[in-house]
């Protein structure tokens, strides 16, 4: 089992999870995070970090959709081991539902 960010994160990427993950398994995009599959040690302190709730185990429901998407991009992003600074406009993005067609395909830059 490993852990899956999903659609909650999009425009949000908080980071908070980043700075808890013990092995570095957080992967940036321009406005969203993923967690590569083969990295993650099943260890879940992640999940309750997320100001989002946009993180699940692969095997909640929630989390089908977004596991491929995770590991796909896993290897194409940079590796990201610090928290950095939010969206200016994240809390105002943080429950809003239907943010899947905003997601970028783009790398995050520093």
């Amino acid at each position: 089992m490993t852990y899956v960010v999903t659609e909650n994160c999009i425009r949000c990427k908080f980071m908070d999870c980043v700075e808890v993950c013990p092995v570095d398994c957080f992967y940036a995009g321009e406005n969203f995070l993923v967690i590569n599959p083969d990295e993650c040690i099943d260890c879940g302190v992640c999940e309750p970090e997320c100001p989002a709730e946009a993180i699940f185990p692969d095997s909640d429901d929630r989390a089908a959709a977004w596991a491929e998407i995770n590991a796909s991009y896993s290897t194409q992003w940079p590796n990201i081991t610090r928290k950095g600074a939010q969206p200016a406009d994240a809390e105002e993005w943080k429950d809003k539902p239907n943010k899947k067609e905003l997601l970028s395909s783009a790398p995050h830059k520093d």
